[in-house]
């Protein structure tokens, strides 16, 4: 017994120093300031340190290893928790501004509203507004998925309609500046801040479906006007927040998906721990398993009418696009 609980230790200790090894390495390459070469080398030393470290769980030596390499970890863990998201920079321009609002009895207020007219990815007229919103006139709630990565990835924006026919739209985005490349490897390492934007669907899905020819579905969701008050909270406190102390975006545990599913816990609403959290791009499906849709058709139905893509395209990003993306789409 003694000796499997330690060969049980030894492999969980094993499968941890390979894991810091792999994470360490690509952290000095994406975040360590200075030349290629200064960061390629220190990142082949360092993974050098890991794999050594590593072999020597074969010999009777392996403690000093272990040893060793925890030493160099503390002080590279210590380096990154130094790191700080910034809070300027040369933005591109979709990410620009910060959404930022309050909320004064049953009126929402909102300062930096994007409603872009979107001509092409890099041609269009920006335009940043005030909106305002009476929360008591909340009616509808929906889930927006743009699909980039096949069936696993995709990005996830809440839209809220009101009763006068105004539909806001929340995205969590990544912020990245004008000569930002796209990298979800990167974005796992600080490579960028978070943004939480607010806008009108033909805007930030419009971009999406229109724009980028992505693959957008929508699903209409069950909801309660106080839980639907609570996450327009939610996302209003975390603009505020933000804009005061940037937050770095990771593309595994503070993407467009998890951070609202981390609003949604900090404002009370209970929401079980599942792979497709992460695993975004199924993320429709496990708001169906939780009763958050129409199940009086299957989920494969519901993706299917509610692919707005063709429709999306047909109607133009017009004053009826949000209409015209809802028809024949299963109310909850």
């Amino acid at each position: 017994m003694r000796r499997l609980i330690r060969f049980i230790l030894l492999f969980f200790l094993f499968v941890t120093v390979a894991y810091a090894t792999l994470w360490g390495t690509l952290a000095i390459w994406y975040k360590l300031p200075g030349p290629d070469l200064i960061r390629g080398t220190l990142s082949a030393l360092f993974a050098l340190l890991g794999a050594s470290t590593l072999l020597a769980f074969f010999w009777s030596f392996r403690w000093q290893w272990i040893t060793a390499f925890a030493l160099f970890l503390v002080v590279l863990l210590t380096w990154w928790n130094t790191l700080q998201p910034p809070s300027k920079g040369n933005w591109s321009r979709e990410v620009a501004r910060q959404t930022t609002g309050s909320i004064k009895g049953d009126i929402l207020t909102l300062e930096n509203v994007r409603v872009f007219d979107w001509r092409s990815e890099d041609d269009f007229d920006e335009n940043w507004v005030t909106r305002t919103y009476d929360l008591s006139q909340g009616e509808t709630v929906d889930l927006f998925m743009s699909y980039w990565g096949g069936p696993t990835m995709g990005h996830l924006m809440l839209s809220y309609g009101f009763a006068n026919g105004d539909y806001l739209t929340w995205s969590n985005e990544v912020r990245r500046t004008i000569d930002g490349e796209f990298s979800p490897v990167a974005d796992f390492f600080k490579a960028n801040p978070i943004a939480v934007i607010a806008s009108e669907e033909r805007d930030v899905v419009g971009l999406r479906s229109n724009i980028q020819k992505s693959r957008v579905h929508i699903f209409r969701l069950n909801s309660t006007p106080e839980n639907r008050r609570k996450m327009i909270e939610a996302y209003v406190n975390a603009g505020n927040a933000i804009s005061k102390r940037p937050r770095w975006f990771n593309s595994v545990f503070t993407n467009c998906s998890s951070s609202v599913i981390m609003l949604a816990r900090n404002a009370g609403i209970d929401i079980p721990l599942d792979y497709r959290i992460f695993v975004n791009g199924y993320f429709p499906d496990f708001l169906y398993a939780h009763g958050s849709m129409n199940k009086s058709y299957l989920m494969e139905e519901l993706y299917e009418l509610g692919n707005i893509t063709a429709r999306a395209i047909e109607t133009g990003r017009t004053d009826s696009f949000s209409a015209a993306i809802r028809e024949g789409v299963p109310k909850p």
